[in-house]
């Protein structure tokens, strides 16, 4: 076996005659169970041996197959589900996204960006003019041709004060977009910024066609048209044979949701849908177990928190925020309520994922004594908290941080609401409520969207003018030593004063029937990124 460490170990690090051997064993009629048992008697852990029996069955169907029907089920739905990019919220919206439309550029599992419609990008010498030349060719799901009318159109639906766009805090950097000619178009800066093509593969900047306001029906450029629409319902997408890349290998495909983990669950075991979104850590023995489910675990900056809205009582108080930042037993919930799929968290949302993470701030220790403190000189013995499964683990870390708010005769009442609506409901709206972010593409596109003063999904509405003064600075910092110095002063800020409880960063952890094949880890979201429509196929 190869010399990394067994609990390391995935189907790529074994050597070539390890890799035939499982591969021989499944293509032979071995069940998963069996070749497990074998791997973990060899000193692999159950984790491991998983991951290795995933990647021999990727192996063994290299070759993707055309047709078929695939049943996509995320974790929340609602009223609020959209087919506008810029209103995109939730990872059921994102999904839709990447089914029907296509953005300038897309990112690799490397977070790279790499061309999509935009074929070339190119910037000035100091990154405050990016130039954009568009693939020629491209058709609507209508017929009509793709041009730069169709860019302008939409990336100006971000900008100005009246912006509705969830994502107008990305581009704070922008003045202006313009067309050059029919297939090319620039976009000049306020002041420097080298995260504008990474930008350019984030949710909502997808490229809808010019003049479009109705969403009820649209039509884009990407891999699958719009067969059907109902929010909180599903929706029903056909291939696009007509598309401008190889057309997609799947048929068709359907995406909804089941809100209740466990039927989530049951229904992929059963073979009713292809790829479910959000396992149940506690449901990992379960996948294992199975010949039809296999696991998909993402190391990522994902991550779960506790918003303490710091414009109503009683996050305004900044000692009751720290008392509840003191509760947590960061250590325990990664070990025990992830099961290990993640790593500890520290207040603030910068992880190791990104380089400029601040490595010289120290995680911030569960102290009782502490929290007592703070909630006695906050002048609070109770509060109520919003509580939905909107992640793994959210539910338990909070039901944790009880127990310890008690011993300290701290009365943390927990207000359990379901998925449903939760992010149109409850989010933003309640003084204390869960959260529950992806990762973006740089960090600087992290504190941007969430921890900017005028952000629209700055969700405890912190107003911190040095907070916008260093990202605004940061965004334009080519000496990595003085980029580095703001981040970790940006990460500082939000840990010390900031109205966010976040004590894990979460792998993404999705269930894979063992007939769909082509996914890949993506860090950016479920199920590798999103981005399987358009690569993955069914085996017969």
């Amino acid at each position: 076996m190869s010399s990394k460490h067994p609990a390391n170990m995935e189907f790529s690090d074994l050597r070539a005659a390890d890799r035939e051997s499982v591969k021989f064993a499944l293509e032979h009629g071995a069940t998963r169970r069996e070749v497990m048992g074998w791997l973990i008697a060899g000193g692999a852990t159950i984790a491991s041996a998983g991951s290795i029996v995933t990647g021999g069955r990727q192996a063994i169907a290299a070759t993707p197959k055309k047709g078929g029907t695939v049943r996509y089920s995320a974790a929340l739905h609602g009223p609020s589900d959209t087919l506008d990019p810029i209103a995109f919220t939730s990872g059921i919206d994102y999904q839709r996204g990447r089914i029907i439309y296509n953005g300038l550029l897309r990112l690799t599992p490397e977070l790279e960006p790499v061309p999509e419609l935009a074929e070339e990008f190119s910037s000035n010498a100091d990154a405050t003019e990016w130039t954009f030349k568009l693939r020629k060719g491209v058709k609507w799901h209508d017929g009509s041709p793709f041009t730069a009318d169709d860019v302008i159109y939409s990336m100006n639906r971000h900008l100005g004060e009246d912006s509705t766009s969830n994502a107008k805090g990305y581009l704070t950097s922008v003045d202006e977009w313009k067309k050059v000619d029919s297939h090319t178009v620039k976009v000049t800066l306020k002041y420097s910024n080298a995260d504008i093509p990474a930008l350019m593969g984030i949710y909502q900047f997808k490229i809808i066609k010019d003049g479009t306001t109705d969403f009820s029906n649209p039509i884009g450029t990407g891999p699958f048209k719009l067969d059907e629409f109902s929010p909180g319902v599903r929706s029903v997408h056909t291939r696009n044979d007509d598309y401008w890349a190889e057309p997609a290998n799947l048929e068709r495909i359907e995406v909804f949701a089941i809100t209740d983990s466990n039927a989530r669950m049951n229904a992929a075991l059963a073979g009713d849908v292809h790829l479910i979104v959000t396992v149940d850590p506690k449901a990992i023995p379960q996948i294992d177990a199975s010949d039809k489910v296999d696991l998909l675990s993402t190391p990522s900056n994902q991550w779960n928190g506790i918003c303490c809205m710091k414009d109503k009582a009683p996050g305004n108080n900044d000692d009751f925020v720290l008392g509840m930042k003191h509760l947590p037993r960061r250590d325990r919930i990664v070990k025990n309520v992830l099961k290990g799929h993640g790593v500890v968290g520290n207040d603030h949302p910068i992880s190791a994922a990104y380089p400029e993470h601040c490595k010289e701030l120290p995680i911030r220790a569960y102290d009782p004594d502490k929290a007592k403190f703070h909630f006695k000189k906050a002048g609070i013995s109770s509060a109520e908290i919003y509580v939905a499964p909107v992640n793994v683990g959210i539910e338990e870390t909070v039901l944790l941080m009880q127990r310890e708010a008690a011993k300290i005769g701290f009365d943390l009442q927990i207000k359990k609401v379901p998925n449903d609506g939760y992010w149109g409901a409850i989010w933003l709206q309640k003084p204390v409520n869960v959260v529950t972010w992806l990762m973006r593409p740089t960090a600087h596109a992290m504190l941007s969207v969430a921890f900017a003063p005028d952000a629209p999904w700055n969700d405890t509405r912190w107003n911190n003018a040095r907070m916008g003064e260093l990202l605004k600075m940061s965004a334009g910092e080519t000496n990595w030593d003085k980029r580095y110095e703001m981040f970790c002063e940006m990460q500082t800020l939000i840990h010390n004063e900031g109205g966010w409880v976040i004590p894990s960063h979460n792998n993404y952890l999705d269930a894979v029937s063992t007939s769909l094949k082509g996914l890949v880890k993506h860090p950016i979201g479920n199920t590798g990124g999103y981005e399987w429509p358009e690569f993955a196929w069914l085996e017969a």
